[in-house]
């Protein structure tokens, strides 16, 4: 599994998540955003094409040493600095209240604890910060959630740790976040059990 997580998965997911629908929704997530912007689990910098140019400065903690050489030239691409700063989420190494607001998508899934992870957010933010988001988890539909249930273990193994049926709203609330607009929707052309999205904004509670 190391090599397939190491060397091969990122790889994967360079591709997988760079399809036109992907592409539309990190550019609602990241609209808003502005200033000093945290970011957690950076991929191969996707997003970074969607940063507002009045982004000053972003610091972004990502696990995969691949995944940040394959984001190489997003990085050069960009009109502000981008610091890679972290490894793990679940504790940032940032102060308190230094970033106007924190952008995670496709993150929470794969966190080990993802409430802490949102409680770090939480921390980092400024006053009136806001963390942007969108996340995969929890379907609204029983029968969806059955399949989710029934193929989560399966999904961590060929996923690297991601989880098909986390409840969003509820590690948000429970990290100490407040969700201020939040759209619950399917994503199109993949199995709903995969595809059960979660994309708004939140504010310290």
């Amino acid at each position: 599994m190391g090599l397939y997580r190491d060397r091969l998965f990122p790889r994967i997911m360079n591709v997988v998540m760079n399809t036109k629908e992907v592409r539309a929704i990190r550019a609602r997530v990241c609209a808003d955003l502005s200033g000093e912007v945290v970011e957690i689990g950076f991929g191969t910098g996707h997003n970074l094409p969607y940063l507002p140019a009045n982004v000053t400065r972003l610091r972004v903690v990502e696990p995969s040493g691949l995944g940040v050489q394959l984001a190489q030239a997003r990085i050069a691409a960009a009109t502000f600095p981008v610091e890679v700063a972290g490894l793990d989420g679940q504790d940032l190494p940032f102060e308190d209240g230094s970033a106007d607001h924190v952008l995670c998508t496709w993150s929470l899934c794969t966190i080990p604890d993802a409430v802490r992870a949102v409680r770090e957010a939480r921390r980092v933010l400024r006053p009136g910060g806001t963390f942007h988001f969108v996340e995969h988890g929890r379907a609204p539909d029983a029968a969806v959630r059955r399949w989710q249930d029934r193929l989560n273990p399966v999904q961590q193994r060929l996923a690297c740790g991601c989880h098909l049926n986390r409840d969003i709203p509820a590690i948000l609330e429970a990290g100490g976040l407040r969700i201020e607009r939040m759209d619950r929707y399917y994503g199109k052309g993949e199995p709903k059990a995969f595809g059960s999205l979660f994309e708004g904004v939140a504010t310290a509670g």
